[in-house]
């Protein structure tokens, strides 16, 4: 068996996020899965390092694929692409050894996310920011970040129905950057629970207009209560930019 890392890049607009569904044929993973299991001839089960909602983007998301028999890899690339939907793209294919998952040996992640803050939306990047045409206190927002970083339990920034499941992640740092009308937000952390930058980012943006203190950060996080949280940015301005592994994981040759 031969085990090969994949990052990807696509345009989430109109597919149902990352994870395939029973019920639709609009995910990445399902038509990713389905042009490589054509071009090798049998079936095969891409494991991502994560999920991403409907409608969010990725520059570098990684899949680890383990194949019956070893491949050319830039003919894979450029048979595949060429089956593959415009707005979906393998950019890059390692091989690594086997064991290699690109979940769980994940070690980080970094998210941005997008804003234009302009009475009316740059017409060119609209489909790929949020529309947020407000004035922004930026020095308010850095110092809520600065209570987001650091090892919390996020309870109130997911809205994840598992009750069960860990919500322990580590924030490495938020940096917000502006330039003109427009802002980014990055985030560098150990990885991110269901909705959690999404709500990371309508709570920054609900300080940012005055709507509540860098200060209430902390009693939000202690909460546990998503209702105490700011509210849902859309998925549009959304990008999963990078996924970071801690250690090689090549063969030897």
């Amino acid at each position: 068996m031969y085990t090969y890392k994949l990052t990807v890049t696509y345009d989430g607009s109109k597919y149902q996020g990352w994870q395939r569904q029973s019920n639709t044929g609009l995910t990445i993973q399902g038509i990713l899965e389905r042009t490589i299991g054509i071009w090798v001839g049998y079936n095969v089960e891409l494991n991502g390092s994560g999920r991403t909602d409907a409608g969010v983007h990725a520059m570098g998301q990684v899949s680890s694929l383990v194949l019956k028999e070893q491949v050319d890899m830039r003919q894979f690339m450029v048979d595949v692409n060429r089956h593959l939907p415009e707005d979906i793209k393998i950019a890059k294919i390692e091989r690594m050894r086997n064991g290699f998952h690109a979940r769980y040996n994940a070690r980080g992640k970094r998210y941005e996310y997008y804003l234009d803050t302009r009475e009316k939306p740059d017409v060119f990047t609209r489909r790929y920011s949020y529309h947020f045409p407000y004035p922004l206190d930026m020095e308010a927002m850095e110092a809520a970040a600065g209570y987001l970083i650091g090892t919390h339990e996020f309870d109130s920034f997911t809205d994840q129905k598992d009750k069960k499941k860990d919500t322990l992640r580590r924030i490495h740092d938020i940096r917000i950057e502006r330039e003109g009308d427009k802002v980014r937000i990055v985030y560098f952390g150990s990885g991110f629970l269901y909705h959690m930058v999404r709500r990371l980012t309508g709570t920054l943006l609900e300080v940012g207009t005055g709507q509540r203190s860098p200060e209430e950060i902390p009693a939000i996080l202690d909460a546990k209560d998503p209702s105490l949280a700011g509210f849902l940015a859309p998925a549009r301005g959304l990008f999963l930019r990078e996924v970071y592994y801690k250690y090689a994981e090549r063969p030897k040759r």
